[in-house]
């Protein structure tokens, strides 16, 4: 009997976009803020039908071993039963968490305090 390996459903920001894809193998770097991405699945079932957004993400990531993604970037990341259909859609329905912005201005005052 095989054992079932994990398959990881990750969702991201990059370039004004959500990207959607799937993978063998996510954990948090080495490089810090990044999350590692190996292994992408891209769905193989049907060549009938053409889906042109997969098709984008496979020649984007064609031979790529591993992606760094930073953390600010990653939307969600679910285990899943099974691989889908990656995809890139646009962010609209996403808004971006609020970090704080200090300016140098500001640093320089509250080290003077």
């Amino acid at each position: 009997m095989a054992i079932p390996s994990e398959i990881y459903r990750i969702t991201f920001l990059n370039k004004g976009k959500v990207y959607e894809v799937f993978a063998k193998q996510v954990y948090q770097s080495e490089l810090y803020g990044f999350i590692e991405v190996e292994d992408y699945i891209f769905d193989e079932r049907s060549q009938v039908v053409v889906d042109p957004s997969e098709e984008k993400l496979k020649a984007e990531f064609l031979g790529v071993k591993r992606s760094f993604i930073p953390i600010q970037a990653i939307v969600r990341i679910d285990e899943v039963e099974k691989g889908g259909v990656s995809k890139i859609s646009s962010g609209d329905n996403i808004t971006l968490f609020p970090v704080p912005f200090m300016s140098a201005r500001n640093t320089d005052t509250q080290k003077s305090e």
